[in-house]
């Protein structure tokens, strides 16, 4: 039996991207080689765009009700605060907010969406070989028992992280380099006198040292250790070892401490895959790039890998596309990943400079900027991933006539609308991993909405009709028709034309 899709991979990432391909009834596996989920909380951020992301999909949940969302970011020099940032504060204007959560959690409802459309992960089952050619892949698997059994698929993905075995079978580079040497970390039980809706930093020594506040009392700590810390410390001694360069730096002292829940220790690198796609195998998420945490990107960049990959790999494996397709994943996600690592590598050395005169720069020029609110803003805008877009790539090379808006290329606004039916809705709850034709009457919406389904195929598209006023606030001239993406950006923009449409979508899908 041939499988259509393997994912490797029951992360954020992977999980995803099974919950798209599964709503759109492209046949999925997704195998981990894990014994179960992960109950270790890792990744605490979802950004806005992650947040959209599973909105999507279906697969939020109740995480906004279970979520810290006014988040609180505290720099210290010892014991004095320097700089106080107040997201939620910072963007309350914004559709979206940043929500404070476990990476568990996230997975866990995403797991749940999945079983819900009749999907499941495969626990215990490692990837151990694959060998493409031009009609699939031929991959080898080895379950809980020892058995190794070969399974043939159309499409290999590996979401399975920054030691990826599927980026290794394919023979694809992972350059980069070390951002911090070691880094201890651990989940301990605290009554600790630091605010409950973010985070805290030490600056002062040159090397990181930080505590979130997560639920039930729990508090996440980073730091790194002296350089002549022997390796390969047990857990519990690495917990101890972050516990005492807390009380040191922090002068809080551990008699509150009543449980230590986790303890690792990890090394923070900056790579990125030399490419993306080799054949029919393809990267996403961790398996494509790492960064720092700074900033809470990595989880949701996994997460937009996913949606933009799924959309385009849901039309060429039923036949409505050209696999030529699939080099646009690449080439629209692959420069974002360079930009956010570039992004936070740049944020771990300004605020943890490790010479003199950095520290002057950072004190006098960066601390006093970042304190305006205008540029909080701007950082939280950048950090939500709610601005990216991909003007100038390869499915919106062309220029176009209009000055201001939203153009091909652009995340379009979550404007308020009304579905086929008559009922109320928000754009991107409607999508569900479809195309959406806006319109400003029903009639231009469903002829529209017909023209591009007969390329797309049947049940990928809807048409939806802009409540009065709104695509005019959103920046949208109410005289044109707008084509969305499943993953929220703009397609195609323009005066009512179907064939113009249609003229789009067939150079998308079989370009010359």
């Amino acid at each position: 039996m041939t499988d259509t899709v393997l994912v490797v991979g029951a992360g954020p990432t992977g999980l995803a991207l099974a919950i798209h391909l599964t709503l759109r009834d492209v046949p999925v596996r997704l195998i981990d080689a894990a014994p179960g989920p992960a109950t270790t909380s890792r990744a605490l951020g979802l950004q806005p765009r992650g947040a959209e992301v599973l909105e999507r999909i279906g697969a939020l949940g109740d995480l906004p009700e279970r979520s810290q969302r006014s988040l609180t970011m505290s720099y210290n020099e010892g014991s004095r605060t320097v700089l106080r940032m107040r997201v939620g504060q910072a963007a309350a204007d914004l559709p979206k907010q940043a929500l404070l959560v476990s990476q568990a959690e996230v997975e866990g409802v995403l797991r749940r969406r999945l079983g819900e459309l009749g999907g499941a992960v495969e626990w215990d089952t490692r990837l151990v070989a694959a060998e493409q050619d031009g009609a699939g892949v031929t991959v080898t698997v080895r379950t809980e028992d020892g058995a190794e059994r070969q399974a043939e698929t159309r499409w290999l993905i590996g979401c399975d992280g920054a030691h990826s075995t599927v980026r290794k079978l394919a023979g694809i580079g992972f350059p980069g380099r070390r951002l911090m040497e070691r880094l201890l970390m651990a989940d301990v039980r605290a009554r600790w006198p630091f605010d409950r809706n973010g985070s805290t930093t030490w600056m002062d020594a040159g090397h990181m040292l930080s505590v979130t506040a997560l639920p039930d009392d729990t508090w996440r700590i980073f730091t790194e250790p002296p350089a002549d810390l022997p390796r390969d410390l047990p857990d519990g001694e690495i917990a101890e070892r972050a516990l005492a360069e807390f009380s040191r730096r922090s002068g809080v002292g551990l008699d509150t401490v009543t449980e230590i829940r986790w303890a690792t220790e990890f090394r923070i690198h900056r790579r990125l895959a030399d490419a993306y796609r080799r054949g029919r195998i393809l990267l996403a998420g961790d398996a494509a790039h790492i960064q720092s945490p700074t900033g809470g990107q990595g989880q949701n960049t996994g997460l937009g890998d996913a949606e933009n990959l799924a959309w385009k790999l849901v039309l060429v494996a039923r036949g409505r596309a050209d696999a030529r397709l699939l080099d646009t994943y690449e080439g629209e996600r692959r420069p974002l990943a360079r930009n956010v690592l570039r992004a936070t590598s740049t944020a771990v050395n300004v605020m943890l400079p490790d010479t003199a005169w950095k520290r002057l720069v950072r004190d006098r020029l960066v601390l006093p900027a970042v304190r305006l609110p205008a540029v909080q803003r701007r950082l939280w805008l950048a950090a939500s991933q709610l601005g990216i877009g991909y003007r100038g790539g390869p499915l919106a090379r062309t220029s176009h006539r209009w000055a201001s808006g939203p153009r091909p290329g652009d995340r379009m606004p979550d404007l308020r609308c009304l579905d086929p039916g008559g009922e109320e809705v928000t754009l991107h709850a409607a999508v569900s991993a479809r195309w959406v034709v806006l319109a400003a009457d029903r009639r231009a919406a469903d002829r529209h909405a017909e023209a591009a389904a007969a390329r797309l195929g049947d049940g990928l598209v809807t048409a939806l009709v802009p409540v009065p006023g709104a695509a005019e606030a959103a920046g949208v001239d109410a005289r044109d028709v707008v084509l969305v993406r499943p993953d929220g950006h703009i397609g195609w923009r323009g005066r009512p034309a179907p064939d113009r449409l249609a003229a789009w979508i067939d150079e998308v899908l079989w370009p010359a």
